[in-house]
């Protein structure tokens, strides 16, 4: 009978007691989102061109906000100036003059709320992707599809690579970067595999050349995505900083990056 009575007494504290309450999250400071990657794709131009500029948003926000009405150029070493208008309003900046170069140091410049922001960056070449090739027994499992795109290294000078692998299975991209430290003039691969992957899935594979910084901004961030940082006593990530700074206010830093790359898209059935 006691029991009873206690198992009643909990019932009715936890069925009773229910109260709805309301947390007033803070909120960090609005900042200038900056999505700018010049990829000059083989066998194209490389004139057309897009800058994405947006804000930051509340965790809990529903959508991100626009940064309109903003000044965007790029000027080449040579002070060839690019200009990059924002036509209807949608946060996205285009050109179709852009002029790429390997191995061209360009400057991006950025004037937004009376605030100007730049950023200083090398178009980088790539080696094209020799081959794929497919595993079918891969994994702990010995079950799972792997992918190998295989690419040749150059001999003698540093190299950092940049790779994006795009599937119907999977609602983001895997990102990946590589660097030559160990593999200098040898022939190397990128690595992908997806445990849903099956026969006949479509898989397309974008390589990039980037530089040294960029490699390092990426792999600062990937390493912070791959981490568990779910738990109430875990370090939570920090903020990393791409190459854009604000130069009228150091204090206002943006968000983002600015990379050009020489880039190669190999599209991949599955077998």
């Amino acid at each position: 009978m006691k029991s009873f009575i206690y198992t009643f007494l909990l019932l009715f504290l936890f069925t009773n007691c229910e109260k709805v309450v309301d947390i007033d999250v803070p909120t960090g400071q609005e900042r200038l989102v900056i999505e700018a990657s010049i990829n000059w794709y083989d066998g194209t131009p490389g004139n057309e061109q897009k800058i994405i500029l947006t804000k930051t948003a509340p965790y809990f926000g529903t959508s991100i906000p626009l940064a309109l009405n903003a000044v965007v150029t790029i000027t080449d070493s040579n002070n060839n100036s690019f200009n990059f208008i924002d036509t209807d309003n949608s946060g996205i900046y285009k050109t179709t003059t852009f002029t790429p170069v390997l191995d061209e140091t360009y400057t991006l410049n950025i004037t937004y709320n009376n605030e100007t922001y730049t950023a200083i960056e090398t178009l980088k070449s790539v080696s094209p992707i020799d081959f794929i090739e497919q595993d079918n027994e891969g994994g702990f499992s010995g079950e799972e599809i792997e992918i190998k795109a295989y690419y040749t290294d150059p001999a003698d000078q540093e190299n950092y690579y940049f790779y994006q692998f795009d599937t119907d299975i999977a609602a983001i991209p895997m990102l990946e970067v590589y660097d030559d430290a160990f593999t200098n003039g040898n022939q190397i691969f990128a690595f992908f595999t997806e445990e849903d992957l099956k026969p006949e899935d479509e898989l397309t594979i974008n390589h990039f050349g980037v530089s040294e910084q960029f490699y390092e901004y990426m792999n600062l961030l990937l390493q912070q995505s791959n981490s568990d940082n779910g738990g109430p006593f875990q370090t939570q990530p920090a903020t990393v900083r791409g190459n854009c700074i604000n130069i009228t206010n150091t204090a206002n830093f943006p968000l983002g990056y600015f990379r050009l790359s020489q880039a190669y898209t190999t599209n991949y059935t599955v077998e």
